[in-house]
């Protein structure tokens, strides 16, 4: 399976899009605080580890 980048992103949008409606669901913490705090922080690392993956790919495809 070859990913590209509209593949990845729907990927990753998938997965932080389980996690918070798991977190929403599961009334662990208030609604606000999981739209407010956790959503931004899943995005910034998924972004984050995302872009280290490309990267750390590309370096791997060349050596």
């Amino acid at each position: 399976m070859e990913f590209d980048l509209p593949r990845a992103g729907g990927i990753l949008v998938a997965i932080i899009a389980i996690g918070v409606g798991g977190l929403v669901a599961s009334g662990v913490m208030a609604t606000q605080t999981v739209l407010m705090m956790v959503l931004p922080s899943m995005v910034i690392f998924a972004a984050v580890a995302f872009w280290l993956g490309m990267k750390y790919g590309g370096y791997r495809a060349l050596q």
